[in-house]
Parts: C-alpha cells; sequence; structure tokens
C-alpha cells in the first residue's frame, strides 16, 4: 500500500489541477475603475483595463504556486493587435488563505485605425506545478467608422467634401463659389504589406473643368510609408484647394488617383462639384 500512495497523491493533485480556470474577468475604461457592462462597445484608439482571476491552481509540498499566464488581443481574423502581455505569478499560499485567487491585470491599446467588428481578448494561464494550462475568450466590440470597410484590392473610400477643415460632417451639397475654400477627405484601403507590415501608399489629387481638361493638379504625391505591428486597417487622407475668384460657374471634377507602391496597385475615384 505505501507503494501506492505516491501515485494516489500525485491523481489527487492533476485531479485538482484539470480545474484551472481564468474567472471573473472584466474590463474597464481606467486602471481601478467600475468594470463595464457585457457587450460594451469600444472606439479605435481606446485604452482597455483588464483584470481576471485564475482559480483550479495547485500547490507544491512547500504551499507555493507558480503561475504563468498571456493577455493578447486579436481582430475578427484572428490577426494579434499587439504583442502579448506576460507575466507569473510566484506566491506562498498558506492554508489560511485556500480562497485566495491570482490577479491578473493590464491594460491593452486599441490601434487608432480598426475596422468595426467582434474583436476579443485572449488569455491563457499555466499552472507550473500541475502542467496544465487553461484558456479564456472575451469578447470585445469595435465600434469603427461606418463608411469604410475591407477591400480586396486598392480603393478610395468615404470620400467627403468638406466646408472646413476640422469638420466632422460632409458638405450637405458639394457647391461651392469663387474664392472659397474647397475640402476633401477620403481613405485608402485595400494596399499590401511588406516585411514588418511596411506600406507605401501615396495619392495625387486633380480638378478637371467642365470640358473635362486638368485646371490644377498636386505638385507631388502625398502618402504615408511605414511599418506597424498590426497591418495598419487604411490610410486617412485629404486635400484642399483655394478656388480663384474668376473661375466659371459650371460642373466639374476632382480627381483622386491613388497607388500602392508595394502591391503595384493603383486606383482612381472622381468626385463631380458644382461653381455657383
Amino acid at each position: 500500500m505505501r507503494r501506492l500512495l505516491p501515485a494516489m497523491l500525485l491523481s489527487a493533485l492533476l485531479a485538482s489541477a484539470a480545474n484551472l480556470e481564468v474567472v471573473r474577468s472584466a474590463i474597464s475604461d481606467s486602471e481601478g475603475g467600475p468594470p463595464n457592462p457585457p457587450g460594451a462597445s469600444y472606439h479605435p484608439g481606446d485604452s482597455l483595463y483588464f483584470t481576471g482571476r485564475i482559480s483550479g491552481y495547485t500547490k507544491d509540498d512547500k504551499e507555493q504556486v507558480r503561475l504563468a499566464y498571456t493577455v493578447q488581443a486579436f481582430d475578427p481574423h484572428g490577426v494579434a493587435l499587439n504583442e502579448p502581455y506576460k507575466n507569473n505569478v510566484n506566491a506562498e499560499v498558506a492554508p489560511q488563505d485556500k480562497e485566495w485567487l491570482p490577479k491578473i491585470e493590464t491594460a491593452i491599446s486599441l490601434p487608432p485605425l480598426l475596422f468595426a467588428g467582434e474583436y476579443k481578448i485572449v488569455v491563457k494561464a499555466q499552472d507550473l506545478i500541475a502542467k496544465t494550462s487553461a484558456e479564456l475568450e472575451v469578447p470585445v466590440r469595435v465600434r469603427g467608422r461606418e463608411d469604410i470597410h475591407p477591400a480586396d484590392s486598392l480603393s478610395v473610400q468615404a470620400f467627403r467634401f468638406l466646408r472646413h477643415e476640422d469638420d466632422t460632417r460632409p458638405a450637405e451639397r458639394p457647391a461651392y463659389v469663387p474664392g472659397d475654400h474647397l475640402w476633401a477627405k477620403f481613405d485608402i484601403t485595400g494596399f499590401r504589406y511588406g516585411p514588418g507590415n511596411r506600406i507605401d501608399v501615396s495619392y495625387v489629387t486633380s480638378v478637371l473643368g467642365p470640358d473635362g481638361n486638368t485646371l490644377w493638379t498636386q505638385r507631388e504625391p502625398v502618402g504615408e510609408q511605414s511599418e506597424s505591428f498590426y497591418p495598419r486597417a487604411f490610410v486617412p487622407a485629404e486635400m484642399s484647394i483655394e478656388l480663384q475668384p474668376k473661375i466659371k460657374p459650371g460642373a466639374y471634377t476632382l480627381v483622386v488617383q491613388a497607388k500602392d507602391a508595394i502591391g503595384n496597385q493603383t486606383s482612381e475615384l472622381r468626385e463631380p462639384f458644382t461653381i455657383e
């Protein structure tokens, strides 16, 4: 019977460790703040303060607990938004502290440019004594802009004429008078990525007159060359031009020509406006 005792103890140990779980997860808007209700939504650029607890862990013969965990956010396609947060728990748990549950806490910063969708936080915990693990997925709803969507090829989207540079809503009518300052904003997506999620996107805008001839073109292309941990969802863009006081009334066209140097793609968008 004595030879069976270690095996029995090991069996009991593993049975206890099989219940390893990540429990009591919560997301707050600030460190130490109240938990947000389930189903709460977030915006690109927000900081999410995640907390949770680990239950069902095992102690060794010296009342020691040794755990490891990671926390990482993912987009709807399973692409990681950032590097995983990693931490360890090494503690002595006395018999009177049997209700104690190790705490998980970290801040997760959402990238500033994201498409709307159902994202998730994945928490993985390991019991280094019992060699068991547990995983928890916490859904995170991101409310991005509704006027831009993923594209299979280079695309100019969400074009809007503005009255002023800081306007948050497009002009009700794309109609201007001589001497006005014309503003326009749009977004470019559907580009390809190089090593390190590098992008090389540029654009040129032009104005066509009523006869279709080019009246004005940017002197140099404008764009972005950058790398990032998470693949950039889209590139915000804008242009402005002061309409000459002597410009004639009529129907005009603003042309956006976008280029993706890495993917060897081009895209063009034409938007009409009038001079009254």
